[in-house]
């Protein structure tokens, strides 16, 4: 074994897949670029974690609802360039093409561009201002049928992602878990 500088560590566990976190507040809605996130519960229940310098962070803490889009590999630069702008000085929707639709229960918009959206509301926020964690509870989802790229993207940091490749079935082992299958 040999030194691996602490200040990468975060890098071996960032999770994935890279999101798109959309917010709402009047009739100004936003998008920023989120990898800082993790399943706590089956129904689903999600915790991600923001900086508190980002523009969405106070309007998820003001309005308590936003939506999960999951992109595909084919639009990972618009994905990128969403994570380097601000939606305080731009409206990030227009500027970089993105297609949204309204969703049903919350207020933020759907990503249509995206495989998947998850409409969520804030759980909890006690650990947003020391941590800028906020625990969402998934609503609604949606799966766009039409995008046939299926793959996620994973961050590592430092521009560095990684594509999802070839899944393998392993159902036959999950016996403790059957009704997950």
């Amino acid at each position: 074994m040999i030194d691996y500088p602490l200040k990468k560590a975060f890098e071996l566990f960032e999770p994935g897949p890279v999101l798109l976190l959309t917010t709402k507040q009047g009739e100004k809605s936003n998008a920023m670029t989120l990898s800082w996130h993790t399943l706590i519960d089956f129904t689903p229940i999600i915790a991600v974690v923001l900086s508190d310098g980002d523009y969405s962070f106070n309007t998820l803490r003001k309005t308590r609802e936003c939506v999960l889009a999951i992109p595909n590999a084919e639009i990972i630069e618009t994905v990128v360039s969403i994570g380097n702008c601000s939606g305080k000085e731009m409206d990030k929707f227009a500027e970089l093409n993105l297609t949204t639709t309204e969703a049903e229960c919350v207020k933020p918009p759907l990503i249509a561009d995206a495989l998947y959206n998850v409409e969520c509301t804030v759980l909890d926020v006690s650990l947003a201002n020391r941590y800028g964690m906020f625990v969402l509870e998934g609503l609604r989802a949606w799966e766009n049928e039409k995008i046939t790229d299926r793959r996620t993207f994973h961050a590592h940091g430092n521009g560095i992602f990684t594509l999802d490749g070839k899944d393998i079935n392993l159902k036959r082992l999950m016996t403790k878990w059957p009704q997950f299958i």
